[in-house]
């Protein structure tokens, strides 16, 4: 990407902001529909999707930003239902989709195992932007963002594992399970290492430009460095992202002037991948506007729904009569506010040559992408306010005057 096209970006995503919140529009939404523009009427304009820019630049800091503003304490309490969505239910969705489009579609077993488990994942980009404007319930704000996140390091290692089997490497479930453990535990471990190892470095100075310098280490440092040794880049920056956040920023090593700027650095940098990541979407939307309608795109929408609701109502039943038992209109919204994002394109590109059916993933990725972004995203605040689950605004007034934290 040269310089000028990364001006440009910024300049649309600096107008779709704007006219995004002025309009009540998801701002993803916008910035797919700018990237759609820009492919069409942008002239010489070349908006080339790939698979290093998505995966090892972007995805990195939406990761560590969104790990980064989880509390540990709801999380942990939380754990056990998003873990179980995360877990087992990408491996539900993920067996549903490969099943669906070996049997309808004709897709080899490995090509419909690999778009199964990077399709799985969810991006709940758009749905996080709804819950703040209509001011949902925490809870569900918890369950919907830990879950994504955890969901994409369990469809990351998933992947990763049938790359290798594409690969040539001996499917045998011994080997297989070693390989899951050092990507999942290894991830994590080293994640926390490479944070803690920041923060120590960072205790020692009250500069917020090394404060910021040093978490952008642990951040890109972690994935990177994971990935490198074949563990899970995607669990090593949440990792570094929860240890950060919760460690971290509690005043004891980065400084409490520093946090604030922290916390903007990473605010912003999420914005910035964002913009890049949903324009890059839609201007590949628009060079393949002529293959996205075709009968396997369409079966992986439809597949890609039905795996969701497979995997949340069923296993939401599970804690019915615990503490933890999820709303049933909570579970509406989990299953309809499962979008696809960033991830699912990443991996799509980097499915090796040798898959005969690299070709129609991809275009069925984009297609699962498109209609979660433009149906599933411009329909979640309706969904919502039909649940009675957005909190009603309080006057300006009665806000000023209120206790912090009301």
């Amino acid at each position: 990407m040269s310089v000028s096209q990364l001006g440009l970006i910024l300049i649309v995503a600096c107008a779709v902001a704007i006219i995004s919140r002025r309009l009540r529009l998801p701002y993803s939404v916008g910035l797919v529909a700018a990237g759609v523009g820009l492919a069409l009427f942008g002239g010489s304009i070349d908006l080339t999707v790939s698979p290093d820019l998505i995966y090892s630049v972007l995805l990195p800091p939406l990761i560590f930003e969104a790990a980064l503003q989880l509390k540990w304490r709801p999380l942990q309490h939380e754990l056990p239902v998003t873990a179980t969505l995360a877990f087992p239910g990408v491996l539900l969705t993920g067996v549903v989709i490969a099943c669906g489009m070996h049997v309808t579609a004709r897709w080899g077993w490995l090509g419909a195992m690999l778009f199964g488990s990077l399709i799985a994942a969810t991006d709940p980009v758009s749905v996080v932007a709804a819950f703040k404007e209509l001011k949902v319930d925490t809870r569900l704000n918890i369950l919907v963002e830990s879950e994504s996140l955890l969901n994409d390091g369990a469809a990351a290692v998933a992947f990763a594992i049938l790359v290798s089997v594409a690969n040539g490497a001996e499917p045998q479930i011994s080997s297989m399970a070693g390989s899951l453990l050092w990507m999942v535990v290894g991830g994590l471990a080293l994640g926390t290492l490479v944070a803690g190892a920041a923060l120590l470095i960072a205790s020692r100075t009250e500069d917020h430009r090394v404060e910021i310098t040093l978490t952008t280490i642990a951040a890109y440092g972690s994935f990177l460095l994971a990935e490198n040794v074949h563990m899970s880049g995607v669990l090593a920056a949440l990792a570094a992202g929860l240890v950060v956040g919760n460690v971290g920023l509690s005043g004891r090593y980065i400084s409490v002037s520093g946090r604030e700027h922290v916390l903007s650095f990473w605010e912003y940098a999420a914005f910035l991948a964002n913009s890049v990541v949903f324009i890059l979407i839609g201007a590949h939307e628009a060079s393949q506007a002529d293959h996205l309608f075709t009968l396997a795109a369409a079966l992986a929408v439809v597949l890609v729904i039905i795996g969701r609701v497979v995997a949340v109502y069923p296993l939401c039943a599970l804690f019915t009569r615990s503490s933890l038992k999820v709303d049933i209109r909570h579970q509406h919204v989990l299953v309809w506010g499962g979008l696809r994002g960033a991830l699912a394109l990443a991996l799509a590109l980097a499915i090796p040559e040798s898959v005969p059916e690299k070709g129609a993933i991809i275009i069925a990725a984009f297609a699962v992408v498109a209609f979660s972004i433009f149906v599933q995203g411009l329909t979640m605040s309706w969904l919502i306010k039909v649940l009675r689950l957005a909190r009603k605004f309080k006057p300006a007034s009665a806000s000023i005057k209120a206790p912090e934290g009301q």
